[in-house]
């Protein structure tokens, strides 16, 4: 009986699925949370070509670097801005492989669906007046979360930051800024195109000059003692295929 359990044993740890094979093949990847349906649809088709398997953590990008930086098990990080990116690699947690930019963004003002507020985005235009008398401004921490700080910096370039500084909800990423806009909770907030496509209750009222801030990039790398696979996801990000993936869903080449 001891025998015919180990002889079990031994095909389970040798099928593909099982926990040697997973342990070999399952790869972690931290990325900002603005890529949570974009990569989980790329993560998708590398497993279909690969069969290797990934596993996502999505949050904000400040987030997942201080993870890493705690020692939190990471094969591959993808950030929302090079700050976060610079961060790990000046602490010396990214492999000696260069970041890459795998992918842009636009940054948008946005309301919820229902809404019938109009505004032009230039210089000094009325957004504080277009919050009413106690709404609030939802958007991305501007202290630490790229899309706050993105954010922060286009609103200053255009002359109304001190306008709404007061009357913001600071939140933990991008996602949670558009969800108080798409609950009706705030009735203005800024983030990414993609966030907005992908959110049916909130519309786009304007589009952020590019000139209003930097450009919005994702690197992505690979983490110290990365898994071996770590790069042949990295090649596979650069692909026609993943390329593909990301341009439907509205993000722009780097």
């Amino acid at each position: 009986m001891l025998r015919k359990s180990l002889g079990i044993a031994l095909l389970v740890l040798s099928m593909p699925g099982g926990p040697a094979w997973a342990a070999d093949r399952v790869l972690t990847v931290f990325a900002a949370a603005s890529l949570t349906d974009v990569l989980r649809q790329v993560g998708d088709a590398y497993t279909s070509d690969t069969r290797q398997t990934v596993r996502f953590s999505f949050a904000a990008s400040s987030t997942l670097a201080r993870q890493v930086e705690a020692g939190s098990p990471a094969d591959v990080f993808v950030s929302a801005d090079e700050a976060w990116m610079d961060y790990l690699q000046s602490r010396h947690l990214l492999a000696a492989v260069p970041p890459i930019d795998i992918a842009g963004n636009e940054l948008v003002l946005i309301a919820p669906a229902d809404s019938t507020v109009s505004l032009s985005i230039t210089g000094g235009f009325p957004i504080a007046a277009a919050l009413g008398s106690a709404g609030r401004l939802a958007i991305g921490d501007p202290v630490s979360v790229p899309a706050g700080k993105y954010a922060r910096e286009a609103l200053t370039h255009l002359g109304v930051w001190r306008t709404v500084e007061a009357r913001t909800v600071a939140a933990d990423n991008v996602r949670t800024a558009l969800n108080f806009v798409a609950r009706g909770e705030a009735p203005l907030g800024i983030v990414y195109a993609t966030d907005a496509r992908s959110e049916p209750r909130v519309r786009v009222v304007d589009v952020f000059p590019e000139a209003a801030h930097q450009p919005i990039t994702y690197p992505a790398a690979m983490v110290r003692g990365a898994n071996a696979h770590a790069a042949d996801f990295l090649k596979f990000l650069q692909g026609a295929r993943a390329r593909r993936i990301f341009e439907r869903a509205g993000f722009t080449r780097p």
